[in-house]
């Protein structure tokens, strides 16, 4: 039995063996990049063999600036677009609605589905998460690319939560990631971008559009954990179903339960108990959750994720979000659910 059990992968991952060696690496060999001597010119052959290895794993055929993790890659393309406006879904991250006016935002539905409008106006930049990160639901960036482009608009798809689990989606013209939800390192991610034009450059590093030494350890990493073979996927699908359906069973409610999900994210309802609750008796126990997002869910406020799916406040601030990654065993979902049952149980005694 472990003596800690972690269902946080949504909010960071434990970095993978392979990640850390090419990491170990590239600190060996610790020159700027961007130094004209022969030890400067090494470190930019691995910085940029680390680029070439990402577009490979990722399929990406545009080009890859190289950020300090999501939230910096979504301020980039947010903060320096060149489109004539920006339209984002009610359930994006807060990386996201930090830069978008609320008139801005794109209603969903009760599973959490954004609707697009009739009418975009052309030269729009659109914002949607592939994923969302509170409760797995996955949007389908393809057909909504279909109709941004068909408008003369423009995608930018959050896929923090999805890559390397999920193909990217094709129509997307700007996508934002970030290492260590995937088992690489904190502290970097990447915007990947079909036109550079999107976005006005700053000049510096990175093409011109970041200033600031380049982390070539880190984009080590970063490639190495996009590598690893994610055949873990299959067994965390078959736990994530199973747990879904003993939850429902033990009284709970299921997040989007009808809805696509990624298999790697549960979120779930314990009516009657508050998140916060639940949170102290998981720890007690040994297990990491959270409820919602990392960079809400000690805030104490309600989910804006849920509020637009139309929970009420009281409903939504019962709810926890589970989350499995590569380092996860069937006995994690097995101890986690009798202690959910057993909360639920005392809970309901009192």
């Amino acid at each position: 039995m472990k003596s800690r059990i972690y269902l946080d992968h949504a909010a960071t991952a434990p970095l993978l063996d392979s990640a850390r060696a090419a990491m170990l690496e590239g600190f060996a060999r610790w020159a700027n990049p961007s130094s004209p001597h022969a030890s400067g010119r090494e470190a930019r052959a691995l910085l940029e063999d680390a680029r070439r290895r990402i577009a490979a794993a990722l399929g990406w055929e545009g080009h890859i600036l190289f950020t300090s993790g999501a939230s910096e890659a979504l301020a980039m393309a947010l903060g320096r677009s060149t489109a004539s406006g920006i339209l984002a879904g009610a359930t994006e991250h807060d990386a996201v609605l930090r830069h978008v006016a609320v008139a801005q935002r794109l209603a969903v539905d009760q599973d959490g589905l954004v609707r697009l409008p009739e009418t975009i106006a052309p030269g729009t930049l659109v914002v949607i998460q592939h994923v969302n990160s509170e409760t797995g639901l996955i949007q389908p960036l393809d057909a909504m690319a279909e109709q941004v482009h068909a408008a003369g608009g423009h995608l930018l798809a959050d896929c923090s939560q999805s890559a390397g689990k999920l193909a990217l989606p094709e129509g997307a013209d700007l996508i934002a990631l970030s290492a260590h939800k995937l088992g690489g390192p904190i502290g970097i991610g990447a915007l990947l971008v079909k036109d550079l034009a999107l976005i006005r450059p700053v000049g510096g590093q990175e093409q011109g559009y970041r200033a600031g030494t380049e982390a070539m350890p880190l984009a080590c990493g970063f490639a190495a954990a996009l590598e690893a073979p994610v055949a873990w996927l299959d067994a965390v699908a078959r736990w994530r179903m199973a747990l879904d359906k003993a939850i429902v069973a033990a009284g709970g409610v299921v997040v989007a339960g009808d809805g696509a999900r990624l298999p790697t994210i549960g979120s779930y309802r314990m009516p009657g108990v508050s998140a916060q609750a639940q949170l102290i008796r998981f720890d007690m126990a040994g297990i990491a959750v959270s409820a919602g997002s990392a960079c809400s869910s000690g805030s104490l406020r309600t989910s804006h994720v849920l509020a637009a799916m139309g929970w009420d406040e009281s409903a939504a601030s019962q709810v926890i979000r589970v989350s499995m990654g590569h380092d996860s065993e069937a006995g994690d979902i097995d101890a986690f659910l009798a202690q959910w049952q057993a909360i639920a149980t005392d809970m309901r005694s009192r």
